[in-house]
């Protein structure tokens, strides 16, 4: 059976891998991928710490179209070191957001489509990898100026990190139930605030807090969809016909910080809660 079959058979976004995802939002035919597992060119610090390396190093790279719209889709392998980036994953990651803003200051109106399957920084590669996702941020800015660039946070990893804040900058986001998003991951806060802040095996108070629905719910998501191929596919579709926001979320960080201002630390924050903070209501 070919890719394409199979995909036809498949329903669940979520279950596929990081090429298969890409391939799936891709029209068919147009698929193109750039520095494949065949180029070779895998982390060079993964083996000297005892990691096996992936050819591809986890991000997968491709040209095609969507709904006819020329587009370079980013994947990240959420299965290979929990989605995290290093130097040459990021290197990939941020090269082709920067050429796809010279294709459109050459009169190619690419746009980009990013499946953000991440937990944030690899901590093998540190310092490397931080340089790789602050050109990933860079690269976004410059690209949404020209056409937008559409992150998907499907599952069931998330989006975490420094790649939590290259979701932000997306001029749109896309979540299912399954996604979650945020700068630091529970076991992260667990281990810094304790159990009593946070506990990370609690799994219903963490998509409460911090999964697709509350996300989209709280206005730091843009489109709140099924876990379906076809589904996701026709939002991002969508999306890119829309063209750029009138608006970039990031931009309104004073409309942000103002609503965060009201917060009462003194006491364990509940769900209801953060989705009012974040449309506005008073406490």
């Amino acid at each position: 059976m070919t890719d394409s079959a199979r995909l036809l058979t498949q329903h669940s976004f979520v279950e596929l891998g990081a090429r298969q995802r890409a391939r799936a939002l891709l029209d068919e035919g147009s698929f193109r991928e750039l520095i494949d597992p065949f180029a070779r060119i895998t982390s060079p610090w993964l083996a000297k710490q005892g990691v096996v390396p992936q050819a591809d190093d986890g991000v997968v790279v491709a040209k095609g179209a969507i709904g006819g719209h020329p587009v370079v889709i980013c994947a990240i392998e959420g299965a290979f070191q929990g989605g995290s980036m290093g130097e040459v994953g990021g290197a990939k990651m941020a090269g082709a957001l920067e050429l796809a803003a010279e294709d459109n200051r050459q009169g190619i109106p690419t746009a980009a489509v990013l499946l953000l399957e991440t937990g944030g920084v690899r901590l093998q590669e540190a310092n490397l990898g931080l340089a790789a996702i602050a050109e990933i941020h860079a690269a976004i800015v410059d690209l949404r100026r020209y056409q937008p660039v559409i992150g998907v946070v499907a599952g069931s990893v998330g989006c975490f990190g420094g790649m939590s804040i290259a979701a932000g900058l997306c001029s749109y986001l896309v979540v299912t139930r399954e996604a979650r998003l945020g700068l630091n991951g529970p076991q992260v806060i667990e281990q810094e605030a304790g159990i009593e802040e946070y506990d990370s095996r609690d799994r219903p108070f963490i998509w409460s807090l911090t999964g697709g629905e509350q996300r989209f719910a709280s206005g730091l998501a843009d489109a709140y969809v099924a876990d379906d191929i076809k589904a996701i596919g026709q939002q991002v579709q969508a999306l890119l016909h829309t063209g750029r926001p009138a608006q970039e979320r990031s931009s309104q960080y004073a409309l942000y910080l103002q609503r965060l201002s009201g917060l009462d630390t003194s006491t364990q924050i509940d769900p209801a809660a953060v989705r009012s903070l974040y449309q506005g209501e008073q406490p």
